[in-house]
This record gives C-alpha cells, sequence and structure tokens, in this order.
C-alpha cells in the first residue's frame, strides 16, 4: 500500500473549488442574461401595450373633439323669388338653414356661397321649420351669428344669381364649437377643422 502524496491534494482540492466557482459563475450568467431576456420581453410586451392605450386614448380624444361638430346640421335649398306681379321666377337664390342638434352652444356661425359671398339676411328660426322654406322667420341677426344655443335654428338667404351662378355658388357654414375648435361644412356634408389662420 502506497502513502497518499499529500502534496498533489492542495492542487487537486484548488482545481476542484476553480472548476465549482467557474461552473457557479457560469449558471450565475446564464441566469443573468435569461433574466434580462425576460425582462426585455416583458418591457417590449409593456411598451406594445402602452403605445395601444396611447392609440386608444388618442383615438378617444379625437372622437371627443369631433363629437359636437358632428351634431350641427346644414339644410340647403335652391329657392325661386316671388316677383311683384305674383308670378314665380327660376331658383336664383339659396336658403341654407343651421340646426344645432348638440348639448352646447356653437360660436361666429357664418354661411359663405362659393368662395366670396356671404349672407345678405339672417333669421332667428324655430328648430321644428328646419325643412320648411315658408316658415314664420324670427328676429334678424347680425352675420356671422356670435352664438346658436343647443336646440336653436338660424337661416341664411343668399344675395340673387342668374341660375348657373347660383349651382357655382354653393353654401358651407364655418362655425367654433364650445371647446374652441373652428370648423367648416360644406353642401356635400364634408366637414373639416379648419386651420387657425382661416384658410381650408
Amino acid at each position: 500500500m502506497s502513502a497518499v502524496n499529500w502534496g498533489d491534494a492542495p492542487t487537486w482540492l484548488a482545481a476542484v473549488f476553480a472548476g465549482g466557482a467557474a461552473l457557479f459563475a457560469y449558471q450565475t450568467i446564464r441566469s443573468q442574461r435569461e433574466q434580462i431576456g425576460e425582462q426585455r420581453q416583458f418591457i417590449a410586451e409593456q411598451s406594445a401595450t402602452l403605445e395601444l392605450e396611447r392609440a386608444e386614448l388618442r383615438a378617444a380624444a379625437e372622437d371627443r373633439k369631433w363629437a359636437q361638430a358632428r351634431q350641427l346640421r346644414m339644410h340647403h335649398h335652391k329657392a325661386i323669388s316671388r316677383h311683384i306681379d305674383g308670378i314665380a321666377g327660376e331658383e336664383d337664390h339659396w336658403i341654407v338653414t343651421i340646426l344645432n342638434t348638440s348639448d352646447a352652444p356653437v360660436h361666429g356661425i357664418e354661411v359663405r356661397f362659393g368662395t366670396a359671398y356671404v349672407a345678405v339676411e339672417v333669421y332667428e328660426l324655430a328648430p321644428s321649420a328646419t325643412h320648411n322654406l315658408g316658415a314664420q322667420l324670427g328676429d334678424r341677426l347680425a352675420a356671422p351669428v356670435h352664438l346658436l344655443g343647443p336646440g336653436r335654428a338660424v337661416r341664411f338667404k343668399s344675395q340673387l344669381w342668374p341660375a348657373s351662378t347660383l349651382h357655382n355658388n354653393r353654401p358651407s357654414v364655418t362655425f367654433t364649437d364650445d371647446s374652441g375648435v373652428r370648423w367648416t361644412l360644406d353642401s356635400y356634408g364634408k366637414l373639416e377643422e379648419t386651420p387657425a389662420n382661416g384658410a381650408s
């Protein structure tokens, strides 16, 4: 039976401990990499969720912004002037009725005909008479109409034109909602926000 070489034992122990330390370091690094990967995935998922929430909030805010403007109604008709002898002529002017169906007032209501013409007459109107061209008109108002309350209506009348000019000067209404946003609604029902400088 040979004697144990104790001189080699510390070397073996050092090698075993070094191997164990290396294995532990490797396991620690691998665990940390897995944790970092999981954290990155979690952060990416959270970022995607936050972006979806932001998009939903933006969409809701945009809907709220447009909500009142979409409730302003414009009814427009070509009309015929009655001549002194009582004989009706051809269609020669526009009659435009604006009805505020929202629950808040709108401001600065102005009707334009074509690009250059404004209404020559503006009157208060009973909301129930918006489609009745012969309805009894209320007080005469100045244009633009400063304030139109909820459920209220006003009627605008254009100047007189020949039939061809009448068709080329279709009406549009510009107004400011209760939040201070300026809008334009044309005779085809297109609603758009009007830039602050007034250009469309």
